[in-house]
């Protein structure tokens, strides 16, 4: 689930004290901003992160980019054929309990039978080892169907008083917690978040 500043739990991995991702389970991020928000997620874990996505794209993460949040020699990527194959490296991977973070980039959310495999994946892993967490990139608005949380991260136009790049980011499902929205900046300690009034946008 996902927790507040109020109730933190110590399997939760904290991008900002209103953002929360529970460990042992499987979330989705969604909007053009999706790649930026999972390497804040990526940056926040320690240890290799697996980085899955489909072999006919031709779309490939830049290294130099990646160094603003990471390490790019952390991430360790797989290419699959099929959005089904996707899917079983990102159990297998979480069922280990190597991988503290498994990144699937999917052409579609999928259905609520593989994220419920998911979930029981990472819950397995994490007899094992440190509790995994599954990250679903999906397009458009997303919309996977049992998911613990369900984000929409965009740019944001302009620039920060600092010069640091903005981003708008929507809290659209979360089991514990209500829909809401901020305005995102990176920060030394994880994302600054300032709220922004509920309504069309982001």
């Amino acid at each position: 689930m996902l927790q507040t500043r109020h109730a933190p739990a110590p399997d939760t991995l904290f991008l900002a004290p209103e953002v929360g991702l529970a460990r042992a389970r499987a979330h989705e991020a969604a909007g053009p901003a999706r790649v930026v928000f999972a390497l804040m997620v990526a940056a926040r874990t320690t240890g290799p992160v697996l980085w899955l996505h489909p072999a006919w794209t031709r779309e490939r993460l830049n290294g130099d980019g990646m160094r603003a949040f990471l390490d790019p020699g952390r991430l360790v990527f797989g290419r699959a054929r099929s959005a089904i194959d996707i899917l079983w490296a990102a159990e297998q991977a979480l069922h280990s309990g190597r991988v503290p973070l498994v990144v699937a980039d999917l052409p579609e959310p999928p259905g609520l039978v593989p994220v419920r495999r998911l979930h029981l994946a990472a819950e397995a892993g994490a007899t094992v080892g440190p509790p995994p967490l599954a990250l679903l990139l999906t397009p458009g608005e997303g919309g996977a169907p049992g998911v613990e949380t369900r984000w929409r991260f965009a740019p944001a136009p302009g620039w920060s008083k600092d010069g640091a790049p903005r981003w708008h980011l929507h809290r659209l499902r979360a089991r514990m917690a209500p829909e809401a929205r901020w305005e995102a900046r990176q920060g030394a300690g994880g994302m600054r978040l300032e709220p922004v009034a509920s309504g069309p946008g982001a």
